[in-house]
């Protein structure tokens, strides 16, 4: 005859040891996963990335001044000028991201045509000289720090007559500061605008 407080009894035996495996399965994954782990992977980007798991920030006279991966709304004659941003009011970090307009959209088409216009004005081209995409349209996070390297090529002697420097001087900085293609064959040379144009501002 079987007892059926027995098998009560063996139930809630089976009940708790289940419990206590789960708990202690859940409390060894969280000190590994939430604790190990993280702090591994800190200490290793710390000692062999620092500059990089840091923000990849730029200091000057121990003040930062930005990112090299955040751009930065630089304007007038004296400056590359970046990408448009449509990330919140222009180039804000906290709000990443772009207008979502389509390739349709009127309001698209007339902000590039706008763009192209004071970009021909600004760096002296005719209205017959092509104008680089990247310089009229924004990136999808509306935060890309780099444009093309025809594009600073182009704006080169409007930046070169406004400092005073030769073109020759301002094409040495603009090689100094173009990153190559990606693992040598992807994508397309790049030039980091924040990057160059602090430079530009820490040898006044």
């Amino acid at each position: 005859m079987i007892n059926s407080k027995s098998i009560g009894l063996s139930g809630l035996k089976s009940l708790v040891a289940e419990l206590r495996v789960s708990v202690i399965a859940t409390l060894s994954l969280a000190v590994l996963l939430c604790g190990v782990y993280p702090l591994m992977v800190w200490t290793l980007a710390q000692g062999f990335f620092p500059q990089k798991s840091n923000g990849s920030l730029i200091a000057r006279g121990g003040k930062v001044l930005g990112s090299s991966l955040i751009a930065q709304g630089f304007y007038g004659p004296a400056y590359f000028h970046p990408r448009p941003s449509s990330a919140g009011a222009g180039y804000d970090a906290a709000a990443s991201g772009g207008s979502n307009l389509g390739p349709t959209s009127q309001k698209l088409i007339d902000a590039v045509r706008r763009r192209v216009d004071r970009y021909r004005i600004e760096n002296g081209l005719t209205e017959s000289d092509p104008v680089p995409a990247d310089a009229v349209t924004a990136s999808a996070s509306g935060l890309d720090p780099h444009i093309s390297l025809k594009n600073a090529l182009i704006q080169a002697r409007r930046v070169a007559q406004a400092r005073g420097m030769s073109e020759e001087a301002v094409h040495r900085k603009i090689a100094a500061h173009t990153d190559g293609r990606d693992l040598g064959f992807l994508g397309e040379p790049r030039v980091n605008v924040v990057e160059m144009n602090l430079n530009f501002d820490a040898k006044r």
